[in-house]
């Protein structure tokens, strides 16, 4: 037998074995990534069960050494006493502030951040540079001016000194500006000749391109607003415009302290939270593809 047919018989073997280390290479890479998303699964996962689990759990029981891992002997009470305070006010008060806000935010954002990417005109990039460094200020360094403001217009501890000073978010803007850039200037100009006026075209055209960074804002901005506890703690000055942070942080005693009432109030205020990110969680994700590709 020549040493060519020796040849050609051993090349489909080696093939195999090569193809078989890499299945086998595949395989353990796969197992070892499964494995690191489990445990950063059940890492991120058990705050929140531990509040869950911590509610239907009396005081003598939610703070004992060593920690019941599981309520052996669940119980009700910690919700009954939770609902005996106006806690329906202050889910509706934070609906309205974050939906609101959500809206509103959406709305301004994507129009400036349109304008922004897609406009020439003077004082443009001035504007923008603003915008980003408005990003890196913090918010207790406006909250004094702020406040002596809205104090004058009358709207502390109102729905309006809860919203509308936080629609003109800078993050909202830049977020929405750098998605703007991807959408072709061609597009723009062929519905301009086509005599597209600019409401239509921005309404249209341009709101169903920028969706993904729509919904991802979206998550952003009413999780933000719901868990904006300081403004909301300084702008607020009776128990019916508390919302439910707010109100959660008042059941703590001066002396004592009801775990067990807590964590109830904790995991009733994060349903919400965990509902709008399914709800948009196919966008938020197209968002984050998209920016990540074309960034």
């Amino acid at each position: 037998m020549s040493s060519y047919n020796q040849l050609e018989m051993k090349t489909p073997i080696l093939q195999t074995k090569r193809k078989s280390a890499w299945q086998k290479e595949l395989t353990l890479s796969k197992v070892l990534a499964g494995i690191l998303l489990i445990l950063a699964t059940v890492f991120f996962i058990f705050p929140f069960y531990w509040v869950v689990s911590g509610s239907f759990k009396l005081q003598t029981v939610a703070t004992t050494i060593p920690p019941e891992w599981f309520p052996l002997k669940p119980t009700m009470q910690n919700w009954t006493e939770l609902f005996k305070n106006p806690v329906e006010r202050w889910m509706f008060n934070s609906f309205i502030i974050a939906l609101v806000e959500m809206i509103a935010i959406c709305i301004v954002s994507s129009s400036a951040g349109y304008v922004l990417a897609k406009k020439s005109f003077p004082g443009r990039v001035i504007i923008f540079t603003m915008f980003v460094a408005a990003m890196a200020l913090p918010k207790q360094v406006i909250l004094v001016p702020l406040f002596t403001m809205l104090a004058d217009f009358g709207w502390v501890n109102t729905y309006k000194g809860l919203i509308l000073p936080a629609i003109g978010w800078p993050f909202g803007v830049f977020l929405m500006k750098q998605f703007a850039q991807t959408i072709p200037g061609e597009l723009i100009e062929a519905a301009k000749i086509d005599g597209c006026s600019e409401i239509r075209l921005f309404t249209t055209i341009i709101l169903p391109l920028l969706k993904p960074a729509l919904g991802a804002l979206a998550i952003f901005t009413f999780i933000t607003s719901w868990n904006d506890y300081f403004s909301q703690l300084i702008m607020t000055r009776s128990t019916s415009m508390m919302t439910l942070p707010l109100g959660v942080a008042t059941l703590r005693g001066e002396f004592t302290t009801n775990y067990g009432l807590l964590m109830a109030g904790a995991a009733l205020a994060s349903i919400p939270m965990i509902a709008i990110f399914l709800l948009f969680q196919k966008a938020f994700t197209q968002g984050i593809t998209m920016g990540a590709v074309k960034g």
